[in-house]
C-alpha cells in the first residue's frame, strides 16, 4: 500500500508588495514565531534598497533571487563502501529556497548594523552578481563541476 500524498500548504502573497517571494522571504527571516518582526524588517530592507539605487525595490529583489538560485548541487551517494558526491540538478522549490537562505545567512555574518540595512546591502549586491551568497552559489556550481565524472551514479 502507498502513503497518501500530502497536500501542498497553498501560500498567500504578502500584503504590501503582493508577491509570494516576499511572503516567503519574510517568513524564513522570521524567528521564534514573530511574523510582524520579521515582516517590518523585510519591508524596511525593501524600502532601504528602494532609497539606495533609486529603483524599484522588488525588481531589484527577484533579480537578487534569480542570481542567487543555484541550477546543480552535489548530493552525497554511499556505493560500495564509497561515499561520491554526484551532482544533480535542483528543482525549483529548493533552488528558491536554498537562495534565500544563502542571502539571509549572508546578512546575518555581517556584523554592526541593523538587520534590515544588511539584508538590504546583501539582496543590493546579490542582484548584481556580487556578496557572499554569489559565492556560495557559484561554489557549489564548482563543486558539481568538478564532480562530473560521478554523474552516471545519479538515479
Amino acid at each position: 500500500m502507498r502513503r497518501r500524498i500530502k497536500k501542498k500548504n497553498i501560500r498567500k502573497p504578502d500584503t504590501k508588495y503582493g508577491s509570494l517571494n516576499v511572503e516567503m522571504f519574510s517568513n524564513y527571516v522570521m524567528q521564534g514565531g514573530k511574523k510582524s518582526v520579521a515582516r517590518k524588517i523585510v519591508y524596511s530592507a525593501l524600502d532601504e534598497m528602494g532609497k539606495q539605487t533609486k529603483k524599484d525595490a522588488l525588481d531589484i529583489f527577484e533579480t537578487a533571487l534569480r542570481n542567487t538560485t543555484p541550477l546543480l548541487e552535489v548530493r552525497s551517494r554511499r556505493v560500495g563502501g564509497a561515499n561520491y558526491q554526484v551532482p544533480r540538478e535542483v528543482s525549483s522549490n529548493r533552488g528558491m529556497s536554498l537562495a534565500i537562505r544563502w542571502l539571509i545567512g549572508a546578512a546575518k555574518s555581517k556584523k554592526g548594523k541593523p538587520m534590515y540595512k544588511k539584508l538590504a546591502e546583501e539582496l543590493i549586491l546579490a542582484s548584481k552578481n556580487e556578496g557572499d551568497a554569489i559565492k556560495k552559489r557559484e561554489n557549489m556550481r564548482k563543486m558539481a563541476e568538478s564532480n562530473k565524472a560521478f554523474a552516471h551514479f545519479a538515479w
